[in-house]
């Protein structure tokens, strides 16, 4: 199943010409889609609508939609990160420019809403308002993250709030809007979102735990990212948290200095998580978050394909990449 909707959402994806001139204005689209990627929300929107409906290809192209919303988002989150790769290649301002990557997402955004114009109008109006205020969280949660880069108190309950609405709500939109094009009930659309957003947590969590501990080669970002630019991830919370002593000034030294060498700090903060047992803290909770969300298809009718779904979703939680 999951096989034959990736390959549909693929197609799709290349069908969709995004613009034609000026060149430089759709070729970073078409390059940002072209990398691939686990194409994790396209296929929620048609595993969630295939619980309903057994012949997804009406809906292969609003699930290309929020696939190209979510690299929009990426776009943008790479300049904001001044990150150097994804998905193991250039990022767009890398490749171009910062000015052109503003405004490739900026017109990327516009193509999501006119993907959307081939729903009828009561469908129309509820996926855009569903839509909407998912893509406003989104844009929420980016601003809390860049204000914890400057906030030294940040707590546990303060950042999970942030991946929250920076990561989960696009989850669960996802299911939400499967259930939503397939005719679902109000309580299994919401288990639906619930279920995205609860699993959207721990992969959040997993992907910050894979930014310290995850192989580059099969990571397709810097691991470490994290680490240099001091963001206040789980892991580093929970660090605050627990070091005493001689680990604490540590970690404060690493955290205050501005000059240093990137792999010395990398080595550094990494062995001090270890000796704090971070990982298998981090590891705990991701699975805390992902038991949450199992237990939200419950209120889902047993079928193959809710068996897929849950599938999916638990390759999440061994992912190394």
């Amino acid at each position: 199943m999951i096989a034959e909707f990736l390959k549909l959402v693929e197609a799709e994806i290349k069908h969709q010409p995004f613009g034609a001139q000026p060149k430089s204005l759709y070729e970073p689209i078409r390059y940002i889609m072209s990398l691939g990627g686990k194409r994790l929300r396209p296929l929620l929107v048609m595993m969630a609508y295939s619980l309903y409906k057994k012949d997804v290809k009406p809906i292969v192209k609003y699930a290309a939609a929020v696939e190209a919303f979510h690299n929009f988002t990426l776009l943008h989150d790479d300049i904001m990160d001044n990150a150097p790769l994804r998905r193991g290649k250039p990022t767009v301002h890398e490749k171009w420019n910062v000015n052109t990557a503003i405004l490739s997402g900026d017109v990327m955004l516009v193509k999501v809403y006119e993907m959307f114009l081939g729903l009828d109008g009561d469908t129309l109006k509820k996926v855009l308002s569903l839509f909407n205020q998912c893509a406003a969280e989104v844009c929420e949660g980016q601003q809390w993250d860049m204000e914890f880069e400057s906030n030294p108190k940040v707590t546990e309950s303060q950042y999970i709030e942030m991946i929250r609405l920076k990561t989960a709500v696009l989850l669960g939109f996802s299911l939400e809007l499967g259930a939503v094009l397939a005719g679902a009930d109000e309580s299994q659309c919401r288990a639906l979102k619930d279920f995205g957003i609860n699993i959207g947590i721990g992969f959040q969590l997993k992907d910050d735990l894979l930014d310290v501990y995850g192989d580059k080669k099969k990571f397709g970002k810097q691991v470490g990212g994290d680490i240099i630019a001091n963001k206040k991830t789980f892991l580093l919370i929970k660090a605050k948290e627990k070091a005493r002593g001689k680990e604490k000034d540590e970690l404060d030294y690493w955290l205050k200095t501005r000059k240093f060498n990137k792999l010395k700090k990398v080595k550094a903060v990494t062995a001090l998580y270890d000796h704090l047992h971070i990982a298998q803290l981090t590891e705990a909770k991701i699975q805390f978050y992902f038991d949450k969300g199992f237990n939200q298809l419950k209120k889902i009718t047993d079928s193959p394909s809710k068996n897929a779904l849950i599938g999916f979703a638990k390759e999440l939680i061994v992912r190394q990449t």
